[in-house]
């Protein structure tokens, strides 16, 4: 056994096998994009694990149904972070905004060690930077945390939110701006 064996398929080869009916294939594109799904999906309907599982869980059943459609102009995991945002939406739309959980933000902000001042500091920026963030637009706060917390690129925030790159940059920047007036006393 060579260790070309040993490496993992790659997303297209697991969408090719699950498209032919494989659900093992299926599974491990889940299993892989899965945890990612989910941070988002709670982070967009406000923390609630029981929403951000049926957000991912609904969007994984539309991969499923709608596996064919995939044409791979983007990644999967774009693809599957634009099924996750439109059922997010969707249930956003028949709620009125929560609250960011702030465990949800301690990616963005690391507390110091052995150091209770600092912790009660940071506890209060994360809960400043979840009331704004709070207040952002949707498409603003979409953008942000794809960007600032998941890591995507620009033209991988496009194809999730199903924009362009001149909207995203422009929901970044006024989204970026909106934060950073609230936050200006945490400079």
């Amino acid at each position: 056994m060579s260790t070309h064996d040993l490496e993992p398929p790659t997303d297209a080869a697991l969408v090719r096998a699950a498209r032919l009916g494989d659900e093992d294939a299926f599974h491990e594109l889940v299993d892989r994009h899965g945890p990612g799904m989910l941070r988002y999906a709670r982070r967009l309907v406000g923390g609630s694990d029981a929403d951000a599982a049926e957000v991912v869980q609904e969007a994984f059943i539309s991969a499923w149904k709608s596996l064919d459609s995939f044409r791979g102009e983007s990644s999967l995991r774009t693809w599957l972070f634009r099924l996750v945002h439109r059922r997010a939406m969707d249930l956003q739309r028949h709620r009125r905004p929560t609250p960011i959980d702030d465990e949800l933000l301690s990616r963005v902000v690391r507390s110091a060690d052995d150091n209770p001042l600092q912790d009660v500091l940071d506890s209060e920026l994360l809960e400043a930077l979840q009331a704004a963030l709070d207040e952002l637009p949707w498409n603003q706060r979409a953008a942000w945390l794809l960007r600032e917390v998941e890591g995507l690129g620009y033209e991988e925030i496009a194809r999730t939110l199903g924009t362009t790159v001149a909207s995203v940059r422009g929901h970044l920047h006024r989204g970026r701006r909106q934060l950073a007036e609230r936050m200006a006393r945490w400079r």
